[in-house]
């Protein structure tokens, strides 16, 4: 599987504008996801992970710090999360991720996307069955069977370990991602992670042709330009 993964799961911050939504984006997120469970990121593990991963992606301080505020404040707008489904362009499958306080909007802005770009949006489940949900760490190494003895040890299932360009990616089922994180840590305190996230991989890729490439990119803005769009995955592997 290798680093492509990275490609599979859309990634914004190209712009002055889209660096705003992305600001936006996680300053929903943690909101959302203090206010649902705990404030404090020493005693909330995702909300831990959601502020590093907000860091790492050099979301200013300050809208990490308002979003934990308004949070402890206990006011302030009842997003819920909203999942969309369907075929892009090419017949790739797409997993359009979203945190909403009017699903009316949420599902006609979405709508419009798959609409205009003459895709196909499904039902829930349509195309989900055909992703893994996944933790990811990928950090600098060669040795891979030295991490997979490391994480055995701690007893953590595995689904896979790859090396590429002097980079290791271990790949886990979700539910391991902190033990994973735990392990390794104590095991290289100076360690790096490059990338360290929960994500939905595609079991097989599906090839979109040179000539789906353009409406594919337009597809995959309208989504970005859509305010409730918090992530957006699909397993499109666009032929140059």
């Amino acid at each position: 599987m290798g680093r492509t993964f990275e490609n599979r799961k859309h990634s914004m911050a190209k712009t002055g504008a889209m660096k705003i939504k992305l600001y936006t984006k996680f300053g929903k997120e943690i909101y959302v996801c203090a206010k649902n469970t705990s404030s404090d990121p020493d005693n909330n593990p995702i909300l831990r992970r959601l502020i590093d991963k907000a860091k790492k992606s050099s979301v200013p301080s300050h809208v990490i710090e308002n979003a934990l505020k308004k949070a402890k404040g206990g006011g302030g707008e009842d997003y819920q999360p909203a999942r969309y489904e369907g075929y892009g362009p090419g017949g790739c499958m797409v997993i359009v991720d979203c945190l909403t306080d009017n699903n009316n909007r949420t599902i006609s802005e979405v709508r419009n996307c798959f609409t205009k770009c003459d895709c196909k949006l499904g039902g829930p489940g349509s195309v989900a069955h055909m992703f893994e949900h996944q933790a990811i760490f990928v950090f600098p190494g060669d040795d891979d069977e030295v991490v997979l003895e490391t994480l055995m040890m701690a007893d953590i299932d595995v689904t896979d370990i790859t090396v590429e360009d002097g980079m290791l990616t271990v790949f886990a089922p979700h539910t391991e991602f902190y033990k994973i994180k735990t392990a390794l840590t104590e095991e290289t305190p100076e360690i790096k992670f490059e990338v360290e996230e929960i994500t939905y991989e595609p079991q097989n890729m599906h090839a979109v042709a040179t000539a789906d490439a353009a409406r594919f990119e337009k597809f995959i803005n309208m989504l970005d330009d859509c305010d409730d769009v918090q992530e957006v995955y699909h397993n499109a592997e666009v032929e140059s």
